[in-house]
């Protein structure tokens, strides 16, 4: 059985990706499933499940890039910033593309955000939308995020639809809000989809109708990748089986001279094996995390 890889799956709009998880965990039988980056219930697009010790794969996958086509709609407000709140500002204005073209340049780049008052972010112990729903002043301080690209699809006013390429911790949402707030017309994020994270791209993904159908014919094994496939920017090190020996006990292997960072150790059968360090100068390679006993 293959207990240990990943499955990019193309989530609809509707179940969390915890239930996401849940199935794939109860129709593989592998104990430990997770996710490499929440994606709300409203949004749709790339989700990427890790199978077995693949899950500690997850902290490099969970703080990569990532790429969505965002539906902006123009003209109302909304105090969650997406089309669930109940309406705060409603100017039914909507800007000229020139108008929005020409802002657009402000939002790329490093930039400071300031989450949604209805977010996951902690204050004091509390998840902001906790404190949002029961009427409390949510106070959250700005963050730093990038917006690597930032372009316009089309424009259907009052619609924009943007295809968005950021670091993770960015709020799309804030986003859409905060493009509104510029423009002085109001604007929601009306919809979202998630077409790229790291390296899996929506291109290949697997739809979750045939998924779930798959998990009940036991034939789900065909769409999961290899754990490699989620370092595709490691430097690679082939270990013969003596190595391997070493890394399974923890011990540093000889690495070529000059080595530095982070690489993925790749076993005689082609699978991963181990993410390794370079230290003792590049002279050696210890083995941080061991993914074969």
């Amino acid at each position: 059985m293959k207990d240990f890889g990943i499955i990019v799956v193309d989530k609809p709009i509707g179940p969390t990706s915890h239930h996401v998880v849940n199935i794939v965990r109860r129709g593989t039988r592998i104990r430990k499933v997770g996710h490499a980056g929440t994606l709300d219930p409203r949004a749709s697009g790339v989700l990427v499940l890790c199978l077995g010790a693949a899950t500690r794969l997850s902290e490099y996958l969970s703080t990569s890039a990532k790429r969505y086509q965002a539906v902006v709609r123009f003209g109302v407000s909304t105090e969650t910033y997406d089309s669930e709140g109940a309406v705060v500002r409603q100017t039914e204005r909507t800007p000229e593309l020139e108008e929005i073209e020409a802002v657009l340049p402000e939002f790329t780049g490093e930039i400071e955000q300031v989450p949604p008052p209805y977010s996951a972010i902690k204050i004091k112990g509390k998840k902001a939308y906790e404190l949002a729903r029961a009427g409390r002043e949510v106070d959250l301080q700005p963050r730093k995020v990038t917006i690597y690209r930032l372009d316009v699809l089309a424009y259907e006013p009052p619609e924009l639809t943007l295809n968005v390429e950021c670091s993770a911790g960015t709020y799309i949402r804030s986003l859409a809000h905060d493009l509104g707030e510029r423009l002085s017309t109001g604007a929601h994020l009306a919809a979202l989809r998630r077409t790229k994270a790291g390296p899996f791209s929506i291109v290949g993904a697997v739809s979750y109708a045939r998924l779930k159908e798959s998990l009940e014919v036991g034939d789900w094994e065909q769409f999961v990748r290899p754990a490699v496939d989620a370092l595709p920017d490691f430097p690679a090190v082939e270990v013969d089986e003596e190595a391997l020996k070493e890394i399974r006990n923890g011990h540093r292997i000889p690495a070529e001279p000059g080595s530095s960072g982070m690489a993925k150790a790749i076993g005689p059968d082609g699978e991963l094996v181990a993410i390794l360090e370079a230290v003792e100068d590049g002279s050696a390679w210890h083995p941080r995390k061991v993914f074969v006993s």
